[in-house]
């Protein structure tokens, strides 16, 4: 039986980082992966809509560029060279993967990878042993119940519409997440008359409900139907019902945008005695399951579908089964300092918690705004027509900052900052101190917490 120090289940953002810091260690690894190194993100999710999000965001500056006094004649896109760029991403993100394992001496075994027992793994008809195993099996796309929808050519998913030969005229997107908002804004720029069926009232649901409307505010071209469930599909056409009423919507396309769940089934979870349900493998925050030497990581936890969120998973369970001492003194995943961001038109990111959830968890909070026009950046590269917003949340007595979050340009690659801010706990005055870059976007977050009363009460003049 061959053996390792550690099994890989699952070739994903969390499984392949695990493998990069146990091989760093010198540990033999055995990485197993049913599909593409990569998995969902680098394949089918992260990586190609960004691709294609980049072409349609090029197309909306190109048309837009006369008002900066640069004018592009006939602006119009490719939708066949589109899909090449993003292919050609995709493969070269999944072979620099590769590459890394093979410098790292990490074994990859491509097959369907089944646990039969809490340290061994089979992979076509062949058993491994190891000392550890770590799986990271990752996540699906969830098909709700809806008459009509199994078995539909005219219903895709996430996957499926990355696929596409032709853009459709018409797009009806079910549910207002990031999936969703993401792709009604790559085929809303690209001409499709975009739909969108939430059955919450507001998108992004996991957002601050005051940049959340804001968000939805500058999404014109888009229908947005919020409170509205949907009782069936019949061919591309949605039927729905709102404040009582049946509505229906046609379309050429209809995308299945509700969500991911936590990959639990066929892998042998049930038959090594492994806890989990429906919500994900259970596990603490050093990523131990029940079970003593099994780990789980990413999108199976069900703890945050994020990638990031996985990469950060795996590197706490490498951090473990390589000194299993060290993390039980600090070292583990913080649920509250995991940064999220939206790739759509415009762009969000936010970190930390909501008004909402503050208040659900009884913490008194005072919160301040600035708009991204006192951004000196911002307006030299969007004018005053485009919106954005900087909301900081913070503990009422202490002023410890509880929460960032933000809409506008350059949102993700600015918040990892405030997810700092939020990790150390820093207080609205820590963060008066710190000197930000003139002119950036970044500089919202400096006016919005020098928005806030200085601790008399008195407001910043």
């Amino acid at each position: 039986m061959p053996r390792y120090d550690v099994i890989i289940l699952g070739g994903g953002p969390g499984g392949y980082i695990a493998a990069e810091r146990l091989g760093k260690a010198g540990r033999s690894v055995l990485l197993v992966e049913e599909a593409s190194l990569g998995g969902t993100c680098l394949n089918v999710g992260c990586i190609p809509t960004k691709a294609l999000l980049h072409s349609v965001k090029l197309l909306d500056h190109a048309r837009d560029s006369s008002r900066f006094g640069v004018t592009v004649e006939s602006a119009s896109y490719d939708w066949k060279t589109m899909q090449d760029w993003k292919a050609k991403t995709v493969a070269t993100l999944v072979g620099g993967v590769g590459q890394l394992m093979k410098q790292l001496k990490v074994t990859v075994v491509t097959g369907h990878g089944r646990m039969v027992s809490p340290t061994s793994v089979e992979v076509d008809s062949t058993v491994y042993d190891a000392d550890d195993v770590i799986i990271a099996t990752g996540s699906v796309p969830v098909v709700p119940d809806i008459p009509g929808v199994a078995d539909n050519p005219g219903v895709v998913d996430s996957t499926g519409i990355l696929a596409l030969e032709s853009v459709p005229d018409r797009l009806t997107v079910i549910g207002g997440g990031v999936i969703g908002v993401e792709f009604a804004s790559i085929f809303a720029r690209l001409g499709t008359r975009v739909t969108i069926v939430e059955m919450t009232d507001e998108i992004l649901p996991f957002m601050d409900a005051d940049l959340a409307a804001r968000m939805r505010a500058c999404m014109p071209d888009i229908d947005i139907h919020l409170g509205a469930t949907v009782q069936s599909v019949d061919a591309t056409t949605v039927t729905y019902t709102r404040h009582g009423a049946s509505e229906q919507i046609e379309s050429d396309l209809v995308l299945m945008a509700v969500g991911r769940r936590p990959q639990v089934s066929g892998w042998g979870a049930e038959e090594i005695g492994l806890a989990y349900d429906r919500g994900g493998v259970h596990v603490d925050d050093q990523m131990r399951t029940n079970l003593p030497h099994v780990w789980a990581v990413g999108d199976v936890t069900g703890r945050s579908l994020l990638a990031h969120a996985a990469y950060r998973m795996g590197e706490v369970a490498a951090a473990c089964i390589l000194d299993d001492a060290a993390p039980r003194t600090g070292q583990g995943l913080r649920q509250d300092t995991i940064p999220w961001a939206v790739y759509s038109v415009p762009e969000a990111a936010g970190v930390g918690l909501t008004q909402a959830e503050c208040a659900r968890r009884g913490i008194d909070v005072v919160s301040s705004t600035a708009p991204l026009v006192l951004s000196g950046r911002f307006v030299a590269e969007n004018g005053l027509s485009r919106a954005g917003i900087v909301k900081v949340i913070a503990e009422r007595d202490s002023r410890v900052i509880r929460g960032i979050h933000m809409v506008g340009p350059y949102a993700p690659e600015t918040i990892w900052g405030a997810a700092g801010v939020i990790e150390m706990e820093f207080t609205v005055d820590d963060v008066r101190q710190l000197v930000f870059p003139h002119p950036s976007v970044s500089e919202g977050i400096r006016e919005a917490v020098w928005a806030f009363p200085d601790k008399k009460g008195n407001e910043r003049k």
